[in-house]
């Protein structure tokens, strides 16, 4: 085995560990039961405990596999933009794409699109919508490219903030209005089983990106440098764009807007592991997974009266990260 084979096997198995812990914390801690009943149910599937076990398969489960796959999802994203903008503070929050899914979204609940693919179509176009407008306003000189990105994607998201508000002014249903507001926190309290199938494309779309790992290290090298070497670079970042897109235009779908996953845990793993996105990209969706499950389970318990919205946890672990960068970036 050489050297890079034992390398990303020590990673996935430490990671994966990470992870079945994180999902046996989200399915164990909560207002009922805890760790040992929780365990005796999994491994005793005959226990007569029918609430705990409707409360485990059917409310903790699912929101456990949201959060971990918005987690990866939301990771990923990030690595993605980061390697094509190269650009280390790149993210779907704070470029924007999060936000523009959250307009489509929204017009898609207000429409009554309600059967899928209805509402993740819109929230689709809203995304690509917003890449491509924040795309061609950091079209130009590379050294103004990074500033343009950030100050591009502030005004974007002060703008889909007012579209957002004008839209929920829209809705006559003050019940509607309140899910609306909780949802664009960050919310994976009213997920179901069911919900969980428009989440399926998420999986190949992770693997065609694994897949392209090799052209993304060499676009870190510019883009004349890639082309050079083989790489079709106009097509490899369309692939990318569009299915990073797609991707996180499902899980806002489900999950609101959560913010500064793909800054977080990008950086972190890049300062671990190096800048090979063969190694990046598993580390990114494993450890993502588990960061975000962790965030859910301290916003469902760290309020005595209620749960937060898991976006009020991650903006404030990445928001301070983000100036930080930030700043370094200026010395």
């Amino acid at each position: 085995m050489g050297s890079f084979a034992r390398k990303i096997t020590t990673i996935l198995i430490v990671l994966l560990l990470l992870l079945v812990l994180a999902l046996l914390m989200g399915l164990a801690f909560g207002s009922t039961g805890g760790i040992r009943e929780v365990w005796h149910l999994l491994i005793n599937s005959d226990q007569d405990n029918d609430t705990l076990r409707a409360i485990i398969w059917q409310i903790r489960l699912p929101r456990v596999i949201l959060a971990a796959v918005t987690g990866a999802t939301l990771s990923l994203g990030g690595l993605v933009f980061q390697a094509l903008l190269r650009n280390p503070l790149a993210e779907p929050y704070i470029l924007g794409v999060s936000g523009g899914s959250a307009v489509g979204a929204i017009s898609g609940m207000l429409l009554g699109l309600t059967i899928f693919p209805g509402v993740a179509l819109t929230a689709f176009a809203g995304s690509m919508f917003t890449l491509l407008l924040v795309l061609g306003l950091a079209s130009g000189h590379l050294s103004t490219r990074r500033d343009t990105l950030l100050l591009g994607g502030v005004m974007i998201n002060a703008f889909y903030s007012a579209v957002i508000t004008f839209l929920i002014s829209l809705s006559p249903k003050a019940s509607q209005v309140h899910q609306i507001l909780f949802w664009l926190m960050g919310d994976f309290s009213m997920q179901t089983p069911e919900q969980l199938i428009i989440l399926t494309p998420v999986l190949p779309c992770m693997i065609i990106i694994y897949i392209l790992a090799r052209p993304m290290n060499l676009l870190l090298l510019g883009e004349e440098s890639a082309a050079s070497m083989g790489v079709d670079v106009r097509l490899i970042r369309l692939i990318l764009l569009s299915v990073t897109s797609l991707m996180v235009s499902l899980v806002v779908c489900q999950a609101g807007l959560v913010g500064f996953v793909g800054l977080t845990i990008p950086h972190i793993f890049r300062m671990l592991l190096g800048a090979d996105h063969r190694l990046l990209i598993p580390a990114c969706v494993l450890g993502g997974a588990s960061y975000l499950i962790g965030c859910d389970l301290l916003a469902r318990t760290i309020a005595s009266n209620g749960e937060l919205p898991v976006g009020i946890i991650t903006a404030l672990v990445g928001a301070p990260l983000f100036i930080f960068l930030l700043w370094r970036s200026k010395r």
